[in-house]
């Protein structure tokens, strides 16, 4: 959303680029230092990370009904995340997009 890779991410907090990947993917957990960094390094406050959190207690919303408890423990969600990291970039913003679309028809 602002515009900075995850190069320039992992350069401003000071570790590789594959880290931020993981992060992003699920594969290792965020630590709450580590949260700290990011957040000052995006100029965001660390609540920026869990806005929408209370949206996940309601049926038909992100995080809602049929969704797993632990999504990063599903295997299915972590080979769709797995999958969609594969995907070149612009081609991974429009299915976002899509995606975006029909869970807000839903």
């Amino acid at each position: 959303m602002s515009g900075t890779t995850q190069q320039q991410l992992a350069e401003r907090v000071g570790i590789k680029f594959q880290q931020i990947q993981k992060y992003e993917t699920g594969m290792n957990r965020v630590s709450a230092s580590r949260l700290w960094d990011i957040a000052n390094v995006l100029d965001v406050p660390v609540s920026f990370f869990f806005e929408g959190m209370d949206a996940a207690d309601q049926p038909g919303q992100a995080g809602g009904a049929d969704m797993p408890a632990d999504i990063m423990t599903d295997k299915e969600a972590l080979e769709l995340l797995r999958s969609y990291y594969a995907i070149p970039e612009n081609q991974r913003r429009r299915l976002f997009d899509l995606a975006r679309v029909l869970s807000e028809a839903a």
